[in-house]
């Protein structure tokens, strides 16, 4: 069983509103009716164009789902739902463990469906309001990862790039060696752009076409600029509404470029000087500004 779960937009809606009528329809009646019930596939296309989302599948088989919402400092967590087929092969843990950030998440579950509420508090997720013929609940998310080495930067990369979408900027600080264009590797990855990607330090940024629907990939080694006047001179302005700009060596040069932005601090966890292997590392998620 091969389960696979990426980030989508807007042309994967009818997959998901596929998915997620057929999970909604499956459970109790309530009333009034869930209104995931009278959203088709154009409402999805809509939500997924504006926040984005994830789609799960097993073997090429689209089995779950989820919608996006960042509100601010919270993402909702929107829609959330498996097909009754493919429940209890782990599909709604590898959605979850598939989002990352640093915002408070979010859902809303009704009062009528106590498993629903059981589902999320067994995943760390706490009632903070209950308002017929709603509950809220809400989890801080994890805001820093002790990461062992490289393929496990990678694979963290991957995850944050899996919930970036177009006109996201991602500021990377770290030392030198600290991993940072391994992060942007994975990253790339997970949004589906070019592969080979390198440390831009000598050709300054690089852009990295997506090889399906989703934003291109804007990587910029900030280290050798002196401000961010020269920053300015790469007119990155041109393509920062339709891609996702990383920026290395970003802090105090590139904040500017975007009214929000995704920090990513990278620290040596062990040092380990006498060998070019990535040692264990500690990385720390940071979202500024409204959201």
């Amino acid at each position: 069983m091969n389960v696979e779960v990426r980030r989508v937009g807007p042309e994967a809606a009818a997959e998901v509103a596929a998915v997620v009528k057929a999970a909604f329809s499956a459970r109790p009646p309530l009333d009034p009716p869930a209104d995931a019930l009278a959203e088709d596939a154009s409402h999805v296309a809509a939500e997924l164009r504006d926040h984005g989302g994830l789609l799960a599948t097993v073997d090429g088989r689209p089995v779950g789902s989820v919608l996006l919402l960042r509100d601010r400092d919270t993402l909702w967590l929107r829609r959330f739902g498996v097909l009754p087929d493919a429940q209890g092969l782990g599909i709604a843990n590898a959605l979850l463990e598939a989002i990352t950030g640093p915002e408070e998440w979010a859902v809303l579950a009704r009062v009528e469906l106590p498993g629903t509420i059981d589902f999320w508090t067994r995943r760390g997720f706490v009632e903070v309001d209950r308002r017929s013929p709603y509950v809220e609940l809400r989890r801080p998310a994890a805001s820093s990862y002790d990461v062992p080495d490289a393929e496990a930067m990678q694979e963290l990369g991957a995850r944050v790039g899996r919930a970036l979408r177009a006109g996201d900027l991602v500021l990377l600080t770290g030392e030198l060696g600290a991993g940072k264009t391994t992060f942007t590797q994975g990253l790339g990855e997970g949004l589906g752009v070019r592969p080979g990607i390198t440390s831009p330090t000598f050709v300054i940024s690089r852009i990295h076409p997506s090889l399906g629907e989703g934003p291109d990939l804007v990587h910029v080694d900030a280290y050798r600029l002196g401000g961010a006047a020269e920053l300015d001179d790469l007119d990155l302005d041109a393509s920062l509404d339709e891609a996702v700009t990383v920026v290395e060596w970003g802090t105090g040069v590139a904040e500017q470029l975007a009214d929000s932005r995704l920090e990513v601090v990278i620290t040596r966890a062990v040092a380990d000087e006498a060998t070019d292997e990535l040692d264990s590392r500690r990385v720390e998620l940071r979202r500024v500004g409204a959201q």
